[in-house]
Formats: structure tokens, sequence, C-alpha cells
């Protein structure tokens, strides 16, 4: 294994330049504006997401709506999260994360479909999770090694929408 070889001093004085850009040093390499704007996508897919199962939560009814609904809930939370996760990578980038209700259903990935039943309430958030897990594993891709901070961070929430889609799979099959 060959040794790390680094030249200290010009990174500690490229650690003084432009300190106004906190996180993002001269090693950051990815387009910081289409990233934050990437990323503000996938804060309203979330954000969404977040919407639905609670929606879901609260006008599950029926002998199995117990525990879809602790499901509901659960899946809500952590939704939020994931929103909360990408609001604060788009702070560190310098951008704005867009709360905004105006046209937050445009800028997700996802649909909010309200479903009028628990099956048809299961089905969609399977939908809409199958929906996160295709477009981030993309914005992965595109991250590639330019922006390995953000990748990481799509990839921890990819591995939590997947169990999601399972988890929501397998009530599917249980529910008439």
């Amino acid at each position: 294994m060959s040794e790390f070889i680094s030249d200290l001093s010009a990174i500690r004085e490229r650690a003084r330049q432009s300190i106004q850009d906190g996180a993002v040093t001269g090693a950051y390499k990815a387009d910081r504006e289409k990233v934050v704007e990437v990323l503000n996508e996938a804060l309203a897919t979330e954000l969404v997401c977040v919407l639905r199962y609670k929606r879901h939560y609260y006008m599950a009814k029926g002998i199995n709506s117990d525990a879809v609904k602790a499901e509901f809930l659960e899946h809500a939370g952590e939704e939020q999260e994931h929103a909360d996760w990408i609001a604060e990578r788009i702070a560190q980038l310098g951008g704005d994360p867009n709360f905004s209700p105006v046209g937050l259903a445009d800028r997700s990935h996802s649909e909010y479909a309200p479903g009028t039943d628990l099956r048809s309430m299961i089905t969609e958030d399977l939908i809409a999770e199958r929906i996160a897990i295709e477009t981030y594993s993309e914005i992965i891709r595109w991250l590639g090694d330019d922006d390995p901070t953000s990748r990481k961070l799509m990839i921890d929430i990819l591995k939590v929408e997947e169990e999601h889609a399972d988890d929501m799979a397998n009530l599917l099959s249980r529910v008439g």
C-alpha cells in the first residue's frame, strides 16, 4: 500500500480562503447549485411522503387497521427525519431548503395520492416508495464521487426507503 502524501501547507492555506463557504472546500467537485436543486426535489419528496403517511394514519379504518396505522406513523416519522437531514445538507452547501407549500407536489418525485381504503393506502405508499428508490438511486449514481457527503446521505435514506417498500409489500399481501 502506498503512503498517503498530501501538501498540508497548501491545504491549510486553502482552508483560510473562502471561509464563508463553511464545510464546502476546494475539494468539492459537484455543481453546488444543481446539487441543491436536486436535494430540494428530494426534500419535497420526503415532505409529501410525510403528509401522505400522516393522512393514512388518521384515515385507516377496519379490523386490520391497528398494525397498519402503527406502520404508517413510524414511516411518517422516518420520512420527516429524512427531510430534516436533507434540509441540513442543503444549508451546509449554502443553499436554501425549500419548505414552501407552493409547488410542493410539483417539486416532489412522488405523488400525493390519498387512497380510499386500507388496501389503496398501502398501494399508494408502496408506489411512492418505489419511485423514491428509483429516483434516489439515480441521484446516487449522478453524484458519484463529486459530493461524497450528499451521496452517503442519499444512500442512507435509500436503505430506509427500501425497508419501507418491503414493509408495504408485506402489508399489502396481508390485507384483503
